[in-house]
């Protein structure tokens, strides 16, 4: 019987901190969440699903799923085999170069092309290999993805008042939902409906992403984890390896020792 559930993750020190994760027979779900990069997975076996807010996608096995930052996707995972799958996770500045200084935006979400598929999935195997310029086989992949699919068509983030201050606020610190809806002049049930029709998350999945993006990047330092989790928000280091992982599908030491 194969192991499930083996996640490993790489962190590039190329292309405004490219990073990789090749998850294998994964069966924990991925909840509505948001990236700040382009996400671009190769689906290995098994159909890969994406819930967007818009839509549902299949992605069937050798396609590329991609989702555009800032886009609230989730990721269901089979339970019993699970799924097989590599993302690449791309600066959105590094595809604006590709593309002559325009935003990028993939209205395509899922892409069959085997040439280029192969392209991507030779690569993630080969991120040392010094026989090959790694960065520069990346660059020219991404190059003919953004030459043949990206469109015109931008992403908007509908924030409103409401979602622009709650970012200003503290949210590391313990939320109160009845306090900040207060400060807003709202009950807690307005101000939840409110806030996710416009962000598209409820404030508490919001805050556990804003404390997973600043865990990370103490990871990335080498801190230990147990002050990562303090510092970041979380209760102890069990809660942040719980969130980081149902999020990350790593664990923080996994992550801290790439």
């Amino acid at each position: 019987m194969n192991k499930k559930d083996l996640s490993e993750f790489k962190r590039l020190n190329i292309l405004d901190g490219t990073e990789l994760l090749f998850a294998k027979n994964h069966t924990n779900d991925f909840p509505n969440h948001t990236h700040d990069t382009f996400n671009i997975a190769l689906v290995i076996n098994q159909t890969f699903h994406a819930k967007l807010s818009s839509a549902f996608l299949q992605a069937p096995v050798g396609t590329i799923c991609i989702t555009n930052p800032d886009e609230i996707h989730a990721t269901p995972c089979d339970k019993y085999t699970g799924n097989t799958f590599i993302t690449y996770y791309i600066a959105p500045t590094i595809l604006r170069g590709l593309n002559h200084g325009v935003d990028v935006f993939f209205k395509d979400k899922v892409i069959y092309h085997p040439p280029l598929f192969t392209l991507f999935y030779q690569l993630a195997f080969h991120t040392e290999n010094k026989t090959i310029n790694f960065e520069k086989e990346l660059i020219n992949a991404l190059s003919l993805l953004v030459k043949e699919y990206a469109t015109e068509i931008k992403f908007k983030n509908q924030n409103s008042r409401l979602f622009q201050e709650f970012i200003g606020e503290n949210s590391l610190e313990k939320f109160s939902l009845e306090n900040t809806a207060k400060g807003f002049g709202l009950d807690k049930f307005k101000f939840l409906r409110l806030f996710k029709q416009e962000t598209g998350l409820t404030p508490n999945s919001f805050i556990i992403l804003k404390r997973i993006k600043m865990a990370k990047e103490m990871l990335a330092r080498n801190e230990e984890i147990l002050d990562v989790a303090i510092a970041s928000g979380f209760y102890d280091a069990a809660h942040l390896s719980k969130e980081f992982k149902k999020y990350t599908g790593v664990t923080p030491g996994t992550y801290r020792n790439i």
